[in-house]
């Protein structure tokens, strides 16, 4: 069973700070939801929140529709999962899983007929009777989201709980929790500061910045359309460039910027005027060399700094004008020129892919 969640116009304040500001959103039951931001944004605390562990300042909380008002934690039907999973070491993996039940009164045999079938559903079959320090990281991860599964909760938060797995493994797990999610058929709602879990686990992501919610979207969109520039520098490598809108062309604008007049495409919603200062995202993916004749648009001139060899892609790092920084990535296809630092090479931007937005904050380096 799943239940939506109902964020109404939350605030959550810390004497004069403000962790979480007006934070208004549906969750869908059944729905992988992701609130994605770097650490410091409120997302903790948003999670916090929903399961009754923060009182809020202003707002309500709806779970299936029910105001979370004066519930606490413990009568919600949500069940967290913090970063550092919290199993019981002198405990056994089902004696785990089944505490829960325990607590309820559930007998012996039923608790570990349970504890069974959850080890079943998150792909550990018959790893019951083991203790927990006999288990991987991947193998805890899962007990410990049988153990809140078996709580029966109609909400499932995650709070970054891949954090102190190594990379190897963070990327086996985003794929079994995704599909534990959907054998399981609940609402999850998991917090990360990591762009990749967030685009390849969810069904919609939620970009935070500073207690606010700056765009909610499915990882395509957010991706490939961010809303504003924070997003656009956050989620994703990108190349900015500074400018002025010098032309508005229906859906797309000029913006001269130190790297030369660029062509972009204009956000949806987008009121950009001649006049106002804007940036041009493009990333390095949306770059290639210029071939001929110089009849392309978006023409760069550049030096190569240096290149990066990472497997399936070369990332070429560039100078533009004003020592400006931009990067460049082709996939590894055994034909990619090895440049030596300083070789001038011109390079474009298909305007397609570049996006003009406000001038606004950048994540940080």
């Amino acid at each position: 069973m799943s239940a939506d969640v109902t964020l109404e116009n939350i605030s959550v304040k810390f004497d004069e700070f403000t962790a979480v500001k007006n934070a208004d959103i549906t969750i869908k039951g059944g729905e992988f939801f992701s609130f994605l931001g770097p650490s410091g944004c409120g997302k903790t605390t948003l999670l916090r929140a929903i399961s009754g562990f923060q009182e809020l300042s202003e707002g309500r909380v709806r779970i299936g529709g029910k105001d979370m008002t004066g519930i606490g934690p413990n009568k919600r039907p949500t069940a967290l999962i913090f970063q550092n999973l919290a199993l019981f070491p002198l405990m056994t993996v089902w004696e785990n899983i089944a505490f829960s039940l325990e607590v309820k009164g559930v007998g012996k045999a039923e608790r570990m007929k349970r504890a069974e079938e959850l080890l079943e559903l998150v792909a550990l079959p018959r790893q019951g009777g083991k203790m927990v320090n006999e288990l991987s990281g991947g193998q805890r991860q899962r007990v410990a989201v049988a153990r809140a599964l078996a709580a029966e909760p109609e909400v499932l938060l995650l709070d970054e709980p891949l954090s102190a797995l190594d990379l190897k493994l963070r990327q086996h797990m985003r794929t079994e929790l995704r599909e534990i999610q959907q054998r399981a058929g609940i609402t999850f709602i998991y917090i990360t500061h990591d762009q990749g879990e967030a685009l390849t686990m969810s069904d919609r992501v939620a970009v935070m910045r500073e207690g606010l919610i700056e765009q909610v979207g499915e990882g395509t969109i957010v991706y490939d359309n961010p809303a504003t520039a924070f997003v656009a520098s956050f989620v994703g490598e990108n190349n900015a460039f500074h400018g002025t809108i010098s032309k508005v062309l229906s859906s797309k604008v000029i913006v001269s910027t130190d790297a030369g007049d660029l062509e972009a495409c204009l956000a949806e919603g987008s009121e950009l005027s001649v006049g106002d200062k804007a940036i041009v995202f493009a990333r390095p993916e949306a770059m290639s060399f210029v071939k001929g004749k110089n009849l392309a648009k978006n023409v760069i001139n550049t030096e190569v700094v240096h290149q990066e060899f990472e497997g399936h892609f070369w990332h070429l790092i560039l100078r533009g004008a004003k020592g400006m920084k931009i990067k460049m990535s082709q996939i590894n296809d055994g034909s990619t020129q090895v440049y030596d630092e300083g070789t001038k090479i011109q390079v474009q931007i298909d305007p397609k892919l570049a996006i003009a937005l406000a001038f606004g904050p950048l994540a940080a380096e």
